[in-house]
Order: structure tokens, then C-alpha cells, then sequence
């Protein structure tokens, strides 16, 4: 079981996967709708798995996941981006993301990404 922070602008994006996390035995220990909420959520809570959407106001999931890892340079988040942002992955992958995700969510690769990573 991972303890999860998922951040997404969107709520119904937050709920989904709160929804596929929970229906499968996680923790969502905490929500946040941008990047700074992001690394204050993480600073509370020290989850085992963040959730990272790329595009959101204030600041982008790239730019959170670059602080995050200032912080603890052992964090381990997935990224969650919309087709088409191939770049942008590349970009959190080098910044140190450990997988990524593509919106719509598919339960199952969700977890997959959740166990890989807490594997």
C-alpha cells in the first residue's frame, strides 16, 4: 500500500484518481491543485508516491517536481500528461520522474505506475 499526494488542477481529475487508488488499496494522504500547493502537501504529509499533473496554473508539475526533489532527493512521483505533451514528459523524466501516465486514466496502468514505482 502506497500513501499518495495527487495533484492535478482538475478536481475531477483528483477524484478519478483518488477513485482508482483507494478502490485498490492506496492512501491519498493529500490533494493539491497546482505546483506550490504540491510542495507544501509534500513537505506535510511525506508521501511515498506523488501523482503529478504537467499543465497547471501558478506553477507547472515539471517546475514542482524540480523543488520536490531539492527537498527529498528520494521522492518518487508519476507524471500525468494529456496526449501530445511527449516533450514535457521527456523533460520530467529527466528531471526525475519516475513514470508517467496518460490522461484519460486507465485503472490498471495507474497501478502499474504505482507499483513500479513503490516496487
Amino acid at each position: 500500500m502506497a500513501r499518495v499526494l495527487v495533484v492535478d488542477d482538475a478536481a475531477f481529475m483528483r477524484m478519478m484518481i483518488k477513485d482508482i487508488l483507494t478502490k485498490n488499496g492506496h492512501e491519498v494522504v493529500a490533494e493539491a491543485a497546482d505546483g506550490r500547493q504540491a510542495i507544501e502537501k509534500y513537505k506535510e504529509t511525506q508521501p511515498d508516491v506523488v501523482t503529478m499533473d504537467i499543465t497547471m496554473p501558478e506553477m507547472d508539475g515539471i517546475t514542482a517536481l524540480k523543488e520536490i526533489k531539492k527537498i527529498d532527493s528520494n521522492a518518487k512521483v508519476i507524471m500525468c500528461s494529456a496526449m501530445g505533451q511527449q516533450a514535457m514528459v521527456i523533460d520530467a523524466i529527466q528531471a526525475g520522474a519516475k513514470d508517467f501516465v496518460v490522461k484519460p486514466f486507465q485503472a490498471d496502468r495507474v497501478i502499474e505506475a504505482i507499483n513500479k514505482t513503490i516496487g
